[in-house]
């Protein structure tokens, strides 16, 4: 700690990342990547536009990718946020949305990078706990608050929240913002953006790093009413005018064009973790039910740390929070399925 730090920075506590080992020969399912790779209309726009006019700063409103979504949800372009991947769309959505007065509420078992951007901005969070069953429930939500932020499905446990229960949230919070978090919804779930026209308090925000596999391309977006989007831009244009390259403009745009290619990525993840889950609770392991593109999974006769450990051991990676309630559980990506049958095979060895 620095006498130059601020005091700010001397007590935030950052989010930390899931590790991105440089080990040979790795099975890597802790980070939540899409195993099949982006579309390759994606990879032909992104080399069309390495040409001179890099040179030149990309379009800061991004209105060719806005329309682009706007068309795919049936929404206004006006309705439409981007951002450099979608914490920076959460980061501004914590600054420009909730009211600092009362405190955001959002679940114990969730994103970690809530309690973060809390801190940062100093702001009240309140937990509300999930159900034995590490289901969120409704009820919880009916109270004081300065704004509500869960995902859907949420992380880390995989566990989807049917659309009319996530109605009933936002309609019992009028006078506040709900941001539904989707990061991983294409694998299962159904959008709230169908419901952004009846509720004028409703964010929905999203990203194409998991469904759309372009992790590195750092593309997140959110939608709303427009009044709700005009606040995030307020924020935006006071912090980072030109929050996208041309580069990842170009590649977003290509990856909404190309469904055939989004709908049969999405396909085969879906079946591979089902797979994965089938033969995980053939050997005694309890499985949430998951909506994304990873599962949450404990074992009643072996500790998860000792799970995690043995299993790097034989060169597989997976992701364990040491945190209450869930230090038992691994939080396992879905693989390809050469890397899931290896992931089965280190499991059996070890239980």
């Amino acid at each position: 700690m620095s006498k130059f730090w601020s005091p700010l920075v001397k007590k935030l506590t950052p989010y930390v990342p899931g590790e991105q080992p440089k080990m040979a020969n790795l099975v890597k399912l802790n980070t939540n990547e899409n195993p099949f790779g982006p579309s390759p209309k994606v990879v032909e726009a992104i080399t069309a536009e390495l040409n001179d006019n890099l040179r030149l700063y990309p379009d800061p409103e991004g209105e060719a990718l806005k329309s682009t979504i706007a068309r795919y949800y049936n929404v206004q372009s006006e309705q439409v946020f981007l951002g450099n991947g979608s914490d920076e769309v959460l980061a501004h959505i914590f600054y420009g949305l909730f009211q600092h007065g009362q405190p955001i509420l959002y679940p114990d078992i969730t994103y970690s990078f809530y309690p973060v951007y809390c801190s940062l901005y100093n702001i009240e969070g309140k937990t509300l706990p999930l159900t034995e069953s590490f289901e969120i429930n409704p009820e919880d939500y009916r109270q004081p608050n300065g704004g509500v932020i869960f995902p859907n499905p949420n992380a880390p446990t995989g566990r989807y929240l049917a659309l009319d229960k996530v109605e009933a949230i936002v309609a019992a919070n009028p006078d506040r913002v709900v941001v539904v978090d989707e990061a991983y919804v294409d694998f299962g779930g159904e959008s709230a953006i169908k419901l952004v026209g009846k509720y004028p308090n409703l964010l929905v925000s999203q990203t194409l790093s998991k469904a759309r596999s372009l992790a590195g391309l750092r593309v997140g977006f959110a939608v709303g009413s427009a009044e709700l989007i005009e606040a995030l831009n307020r924020v935006k244009n006071s912090f980072n005018s030109y929050p996208l390259d041309r580069l990842a403009l170009a590649g977003a745009i290509a990856a909404f064009e190309d469904e055939d290619w989004f709908r049969a990525t999405c396909e085969g993840v879906i079946g591979e973790r089902d797979w994965v889950t089938a033969k995980l609770e053939a050997l005694g392991f309890e499985v949430l039910p998951s909506k994304a593109n990873f599962i949450f999974a404990r074992h009643p006769d072996h500790a998860g740390e000792v799970l995690a450990k043995g299993l790097r051991e034989q060169g597989v990676i997976v992701r364990h929070f040491n945190k209450p309630r869930i230090s038992e559980f691994l939080r396992i990506t879905t693989g390809t399925a050469d890397q899931n049958k290896r992931l089965i095979e280190c499991l059996k060895a070890l239980v």
